[in-house]
């Protein structure tokens, strides 16, 4: 019995085995593709515009591309995690502090030159270990039937003041939010960012997502709310049900409200596919990469190859943005800071 029971098992071992083969055969890439079937993206832009980006990617070049979508700060710890283990070729971020933590880390790759050339300094990190394929603005969503053009505040400081005790809203846990404090910090040093994130929490209210917060506004909830710009032009390109009562004030002259934050690209350098994935980056922030961005749902700034934004936005240049080095973006003093404020 026990010999009759050791040729079964061997039997079921050799069968598991062979299926096991045939499995790995049919997945195995064919002659003249690419090692693994392609690259694999770790995404944390707009899911719909990685997606239009892969397929444009993919149908000019054969290379295929896996997307694992997750935020900035799930992807960027994912990747430290993993390290030089990462199943990650390229790391699309929304905000700059994520690219930043995997970049001091060292993790990133050069970038090739041909890919850097195509993104203005401004829209890149001065280290030039990652670089900007999108950008999005501060701004304050207001109903302007209860805060007249003459009440806006002249500067995202002026939020933290008591005159402004209920009146506006954010969504301090989220990456948008935490880097235009990251900015903040970088222009205007510690003391002032904790003065005003104390000023904060005395007056704002707590939303889940810019999205609910402009909605809340829109509700009349609050008077207004510190979010991303392209909130409130993708709810105006649908039913813009959530924002008919909202418009938009910009804080310009280099105002620390004027924060343009640049979305990244990176290439790991533990990528077994370089080559592919500087291709993809390459394609990213090139021309047709970036009218895909114009032309899309995302309502992003374009940054590279020098195509022009979707006509409906504020233009770049009249943003007045301030000087701020993605590269010095602080998104682990931001968090310390804003857990002793009592926001996070």
């Amino acid at each position: 019995m026990t010999i009759r029971k050791n040729v079964l098992a061997g039997m079921a071992l050799i069968a598991t085995a062979a299926l096991s083969l045939t499995a790995c055969s049919a997945n195995a890439p064919a002659a003249g593709e690419s090692d693994a079937g392609g690259i694999t993206v770790y995404n944390a832009q707009h899911e719909s515009l990685t997606q239009e980006w892969v397929d444009a990617f993919t149908a000019e070049t054969g290379i295929k591309v896996t997307v694992r979508n997750g935020s900035d700060t799930e992807m960027s710890n994912q990747i430290i995690q993993e390290g030089k283990a990462s199943p990650a070729d390229v790391f699309l971020t929304e905000n700059s502090p994520a690219m930043t933590q995997v970049e001091n880390a060292g993790l990133f790759a050069d970038i090739d030159k041909a890919t850097i050339d195509q993104v203005p300094a401004e829209f890149r990190p001065s280290t030039n270990k990652w670089t900007g394929i999108a950008a999005r603005s501060t701004v304050f969503v207001y109903d302007p039937k209860k805060i007249s053009a003459d009440q806006l505040p002249k500067s995202m400081l002026d939020l933290a003041k008591p005159e402004w005790k209920g009146k506006w809203a954010a969504s301090p846990t989220g990456a948008d939010f935490q880097a235009i404090v990251a900015a903040l910090l970088e222009l205007k040093g510690e003391e002032a960012t904790t003065e005003w994130l104390a000023g904060m929490k005395e007056n704002f209210t707590a939303y889940k997502g810019n999205s609910t917060a402009m909605k809340a506004v829109n509700a009349g909830e609050v008077d207004g709310a510190l979010i991303y710009h392209y909130y409130y032009y993708g709810d105006q390109a649908k039913t813009g049900e959530n924002s008919k009562n909202v418009t938009s004030h910009y804080f310009k002259n280099q105002d620390p409200g004027a924060f343009v934050s640049v979305s990244g690209g990176g290439v790991l350098a533990s990528s077994k596919h370089a080559e592919q994935a500087q291709e993809f980056l390459k394609f990213v922030t090139g021309k047709k990469g970036q009218e895909i961005l114009k032309d899309g749902t995302s309502f992003e700034y374009a940054v590279g190859s020098e195509v022009a934004s979707n006509e409906k936005l504020v233009p770049l240049k009249e943003l007045q943005a301030p000087a701020v080095d993605p590269a010095k973006l602080d998104s682990a003093k931001v968090t310390d800071l804003m857990t002793k404020a009592g926001l996070l």
